[in-house]
Parts: structure tokens; sequence; C-alpha cells
């Protein structure tokens, strides 16, 4: 299964979504500042599952129709930071989906996340991550998840790393940097999180319109990789 996750730095963006999607074999593309009442309904052969209501520059999420079929799809309002209190809310910042896949004939949830900005704490941030992992609990409980989004967590990722775990989550970084614009805050602010997946591959994408780069993320559920290594039986 390939994700793209992509940050549109309010909307600029929006115009790339279908090279992206053609070149790179995407079937599961996760938004984030996104311009959501103006977003097509269909990319190529990909369907729009869902959008964030509540912001302006907001979530969003496609799926290929042909393999997957959602069953349901929610946004959900996370702990607020003083920016969002005081010049820019941003009511929704998690948008998940209990998708079923026909490949496989089985469920799991994704979900696209915008973490509060720089100007927060990173415990806030930890807080708004771990509250989403318990709301995707409550699409489809013990099924198999995959998070992708902007992180806003470009230092102390240690930290981070080891709270997921806590939790039963693997986090996945790309290949290169996925910021650039300012010299102080370069770093790995998109990536994946997950649990009941095999990341074979985190890959940052060129550079667009965004002050961000594009992810992609090549994922499998656990043991389908092994198994497709694995030689047939004689």
């Amino acid at each position: 299964m390939k994700t793209i996750s992509y940050n549109l730095r309010k909307n600029r963006a929006i115009g790339e979504l279908a090279d992206l999607v053609d070149t790179h074999g995407a079937e599961l593309p996760c938004l984030q500042e996104a311009e959501t009442v103006n977003l097509p309904s269909r990319i190529g052969s990909l369907s729009l599952v869902h959008a964030t209501e509540k912001n302006r520059l907001g979530l969003a999420m496609y799926v290929d129709s042909e393999r997957f079929a959602v069953r349901s799809a929610h946004a959900f309002q996370l702990k607020k930071s003083l920016h969002d209190r005081l010049l820019s809310p941003a009511h929704e910042r998690l948008l998940g989906a209990r998708i079923h896949d026909r490949e496989t004939g089985s469920d799991f949830i994704a979900a696209s996340f915008h973490a509060a900005p720089l100007t927060a704490l990173n415990s806030l941030r930890r807080i708004q991550i771990r509250t989403a992992i318990d709301e995707l609990g409550g699409i489809g409980p013990g099924l198999p998840t995959i998070m992708v989004g902007d992180f806003n967590y470009p230092v102390f990722q240690n930290r981070l790393t080891a709270t997921m775990l806590e939790s039963g989550y693997d986090t996945n970084y790309s290949d290169k940097r996925t910021y650039n614009r300012y010299f102080l805050f370069r770093g790995h602010y998109d990536f994946v999180t997950s649990t009941g997946f095999e990341i074979d591959r985190v890959q940052t994408l060129g550079r667009g319109s965004s002050d961000h780069l594009p992810i992609l993320v090549t994922a499998a559920r656990h043991g389908a990789l092994l198994r497709d290594q694995l030689p047939l039986a004689a």
C-alpha cells in the first residue's frame, strides 16, 4: 500500500496532487492545510473519503476506490494550543477512517494528522498524538493503524519515539528532511506512526509549491512482506 502525506501550505500545492498520484501510484493520499470546501471529489481513480469541515484549511483523505471500501470516516478535535485559540483556530486536527482492503479481505485504520505549530510545546503535541491514537482506536479497536501527517516535531524525536512505543506504535522517518524553508527549523516534520504494519520505506519526494516536501510511505500488513519473499512450496 502506498500512502502520500502532504502539507499543501495553505492549499498552494493542490495542483500537484494528480501528478504525484500518477507518478508514484499512490493509493491513499492524506492532506494537511487543504482548502477543503474546494477539493475535487476525485483525483484520477481516487475518490475523496472525507475532509474536515470546521477549519478553512484542514485535512482530507483520498483512496483508490477499486481497492478500498470506506466503512466510516470521522474528524476529531484535539487539545488546542495558544496559537489555535488566539490566532488561527484549528478545531479539527485528526481525520481517521476505517477502510476495508479488498485485496486482503481485512479492515484497517488510516489517518491524516496535523499537530499544533512550533509555537506550542512538544509536550502538547505528545498529548495530541496520544489522544489521536485513542480516538482512532475507537473507530476500530485492535485494528492495524497507520497515521501520517505534519507532526511539527523536528527535535527531541527520541522522546516521541519512546512515547509511541509505550502505546504500541512504531515511528518511521523519511530518508531526507521534509522541511527546509528556514535554517533554524529544518528537519523531519512529516512522518508516519503505525501499529500492525510493516513500513518498507518512507521516501521524501521532490519540492513543489509547499514549504513542506511530500512523503511516500510504502507499507504492508505485518507478515505480508515476509510472505511475499518466501519461496513457493514444491
